[in-house]
């Protein structure tokens, strides 16, 4: 997440990590204004590469949403495709081999 300030008339004029002045306003990273603000229009390349960079991210949320519906017993592993089962299985002990702080969703839960 980004937080924008902006002019008189609304306009962008600065984008930051953090929010330094009191009526910051809260946007997420992909967002039409701030890529606009960034020199990106809708047709560039460089938006599919940020939206292709954002994906690794999305998709480990869906690995540990997949693992929270299995541990509450939502749904069962076994009733996913073969191949769905493998990709997630050797995910998962990468990430365990990686380390614990790895888990978005287990520290919430």
């Amino acid at each position: 997440m980004l937080y924008v300030e902006r002019d008189r008339t609304g306009k962008i004029i600065a984008v930051r990590r953090d929010a330094d002045r009191p009526g910051m306003e809260h946007k997420p990273a992909v967002d039409v204004e701030i890529l606009e603000f960034l020199g990106y229009g809708e047709n560039d390349s460089s938006v599919f590469q940020i939206l292709a960079a954002m994906d690794s991210g999305v998709v480990r949320v869906l690995e540990d949403l997949v693992d929270l519906l299995v541990r509450k017993n939502i749904i069962m592993f076994t009733e996913f495709p073969e191949e769905a089962q493998k990709k997630l299985s050797i995910r998962r002990q990468i990430r365990e081999n990686i380390g614990k702080d790895s888990i978005i969703v287990g520290d919430i839960v």
